[in-house]
């Protein structure tokens, strides 16, 4: 077998029609991740003409040239369904042409483009002023070296098979999240709504004797995460002891949300000063306080009683008051099982995630090695 050099120019061919006839509605439009994925938009496009938006169909590949805001990376996808979408005339779409079809394998060429090398390659092309774009023209620029197109159907079969089930254990975990929503909604209807101060006490623990030695911030996920504030004094800040509750009252209603996280470590957590710990009556009530808070229209309602500073911050005390249903006990741990089992599976989620994108260049390199024997 024998490598073949190419440049994707010679393979590819730009996408440049567009959704005059006004076929595709907003709920087409799709925007892309830096994770190389396709996600509907999250922007309002009420009143804006679809018309000049690019069609992206099945088999064509679609990114953002801008990549001078991305964290070094490119925001690029591959429409693998059978769906036709919609993108910003922002972006660009390509696809392979008669030729490329018989030298590459969509997918083969997806793994390419899923690796962190092509990620530096694309920023480190791109050229501007203010921002940054890599154009179609330095796409086309790019050269790839190609096994056979067998090797290619079978390195890249390993991907779409590990692919596969990690998009089954996502569909998973929307029925956990599905039934937990299901059950919370059906508490609303409890006839004992009581103060969320009488099921949490606040703690006050500090770092006195260096214990933890990293700061950790939450973010609107609900989730524990590295501090990006640096502190010479950690011994200030306060520790979220294993079971412990914290929550950022300071960015309730800047954010219409309730940052709010349980540790769920076997080792304490130290967090800023400015932040709230409390002890939860047990654990099964504990996770359910979180299950409640993390309900969109929560945080909303935390957003609209929050008080009247720059901050958006809510004072303690009204946090404390804020009423919520008290279901029955069996009601209670059910909510509380379903709520971990999908914070255990969203984190294995994660991790197959991660693996997806770090196996493309194991397998990009093993069908050249293949290729080259």
């Amino acid at each position: 077998m024998e490598l073949r050099k190419y440049q994707l120019g010679q393979l590819t061919e730009q996408c440049v029609d567009k959704n005059e006839d006004n076929l595709y509605g907003s709920d087409s439009v799709i925007r892309i991740s830096v994770n190389k994925e396709l996600a509907p938009t999250k922007a309002n496009l009420k009143d804006v003409s679809l018309k000049n938006f690019i069609l992206v169909e099945p088999k064509s590949f679609v990114y953002a040239a801008d990549t001078s805001r991305r964290g070094d990376k490119i925001s690029l996808a591959y429409n693998s369904s059978s769906e036709t979408y919609l993108a910003s005339n922002f972006h660009i779409v390509f696809r392979l042409n008669d030729f490329g079809r018989k030298q590459l394998l969509e997918e083969y060429l997806f793994m390419y483009f899923n690796r962190s090398e092509f990620d530096r390659y694309a920023r480190m092309h791109s050229w501007g002023s203010a921002r940054e774009r890599f154009y179609y023209s330095d796409m086309s620029d790019v050269e790839i070296e190609l096994p056979p197109i067998e090797v290619q159907r079978k390195y890249a079969a390993i991907y779409e098979a590990m692919l596969a089930n990690q998009r089954s254990y996502e569909k998973g975990l929307d029925d956990l999240k599905l039934a937990c929503d299901a059950l919370l909604d059906r508490c609303k209807k409890s006839k004992t709504w009581e103060p969320v101060g009488k099921h949490l006490r606040e703690v006050d623990v500090r770092n006195a004797s260096g214990k933890c030695d990293v700061a950790y911030g939450i973010n609107i996920k609900k989730e524990f995460m590295l501090s990006k504030a640096s502190s010479d004094d950690l011994l200030k800040y306060k520790l979220v002891k294993p079971g412990q509750i914290a929550c950022n009252l300071l960015h309730v209603g800047r954010d219409a949300s309730y940052p709010i996280a349980v540790n769920e470590t076997d080792s304490c957590i130290a967090v800023s000063p400015a932040y709230s710990v409390f002890m939860a009556s047990n654990t099964n009530m504990a996770v359910f306080l979180m299950a409640w808070f993390s309900r969109a229209e929560i945080g909303r309602n935390g957003w609209f009683i929050c008080d009247d500073s720059i901050r958006g911050s809510m004072a303690i005390d009204r946090f404390l008051s804020c009423e919520m249903p008290i279901p029955n006990g069996e009601t209670i741990k059910a909510i509380a099982e379903l709520r971990t089992a999908y914070w255990t599976r969203a984190r294995i989620n994660v991790q197959l995630k991660a693996q997806l994108k770090d196996i493309c260049p194991i397998l990009i390199r093993g069908s050249i090695e293949e290729a080259s024997r």
